[in-house]
């Protein structure tokens, strides 16, 4: 007899030893074919329904997995003949899981949790992704992958939330001028706009800069001293014809932001909410706050993120660029001579 016959004869074994209800010799026969053909669609999911029907369920998760795991990996159309089966695979991992959440939280419930063990088990529910630094121009090894930093740890975050209702009074002026602000996304005609997307070159999101690639815009910070004071004693960082960048960001009812990197992963972003109307939030990874006015927001947006005004009228935090606080003042003196040997090459 032929290898091929030979496992046929023994799937054929399986198949009558599981119609006839003797479980154990079915799972037997299709391990034993599995050794020689671990990527058999038809064994795994006829070995995960034998091992559903014995109530071993977290084997019969594996099989069902691995029956799903070959499909990705078959070369050519699916026979018809696994549709049905495979959905069964599917529908059960689904069941599988929430049996295993229902049985995670009962042990351990959500209001005990601290916010960044809640994420690890968000994580292993398969509730939320792993998202990690991802920088489009440059990448500083070893720094911790965190989304969302704790505002105490920002010995000046309260000084300058204490100074919101001043700023919120200068932002009221600038906003009276329509003309004052400008698209953050400037559209620039030199380039190729291969990735562009509906905000380059619209008002929808759109700036009003205290500072601008570094330099101070010296005609907007005589209209808002008190909020361009507020940045005097601020670790901004400091890279020449680059960063810092200070601006009042407006977006207006409905804009989005969609879902994009930043450029470093050695600065964060900070947004002091000055005007937020109504609902309206920020996703950085797994994690989203809605803004609140005078609370700061500090995140690392070389991960993912994206931002969205729900509310029916315009929304304006401050955002300012900061150096991330684990690098030492050697670290950021490299990192700032790099960048602009970078520039002065690129022009």
């Amino acid at each position: 007899m032929t290898p091929a016959a030979t496992l046929d004869a023994r799937k054929r074994s399986a198949f009558e030893h599981a119609r006839a209800g003797r479980l154990a010799d079915a799972a037997a026969d299709l391990q034993s074919v599995l050794r020689e053909a671990p990527r058999d669609i038809g064994a795994l999911l006829l070995l995960g329904d034998v091992l559903h029907a014995s109530d071993k369920t977290q084997d019969a998760s594996r099989a069902y997995g691995s029956a799903l795991q070959a499909v990705q990996l078959h070369e050519g159309p699916v026979p018809d003949g696994f549709q049905a089966g495979l959905q069964r695979a599917s529908t059960r991992l689904g069941e599988y899981a929430g049996q295993y959440e229902a049985f995670i939280e009962s042990r351990l419930p959500t209001a005990a949790r601290s916010a960044r063990f809640d994420q690890s088990v968000r994580i292993l529910l398969g509730k939320s992704q792993i998202y990690l630094q991802q920088p489009t121009k440059y990448y500083f090894p070893a720094l911790p992958q965190i989304q969302f930093y704790d505002r105490t740890a920002f010995a000046w975050a309260d000084g300058l939330e204490a100074k919101t209702p001043a700023i919120q009074q200068e932002l009221r002026n600038v906003l009276a001028d329509h003309a004052a602000f400008r698209p953050y996304l400037e559209r620039d005609e030199s380039r190729p706009h291969v990735k562009s997307h509906d905000l380059v070159g619209n008002d929808d999101w759109s700036a009003f800069y205290l500072w601008k690639d570094g330099a101070r815009v010296e005609e907007n910070c005589a209209r808002c001293p008190v909020t361009a004071a507020a940045f005097d004693e601020l670790p901004l960082d400091y890279l020449p014809g680059q960063a810092p960048s200070v601006l009042f960001s407006l977006l207006k009812p409905g804009a989005h932001i969609p879902p994009h990197h930043g450029l470093i992963n050695t600065r964060l972003i900070c947004h002091l909410p000055v005007l937020v109307p109504g609902p309206a939030w920020l996703r950085v990874g797994n994690e989203t706050r809605h803004w609140k006015e005078g609370e700061l927001l500090a995140f690392d947006d070389s991960i993912e993120h994206e931002a969205k005004n729900e509310a029916d009228q315009t929304r304006v935090v401050l955002l300012f660029d900061i150096w991330r606080p684990e690098l030492s003042m050697q670290e950021r003196e490299e990192v700032t001579k790099l960048l602009g040997a970078i520039s002065a090459y690129s022009g």
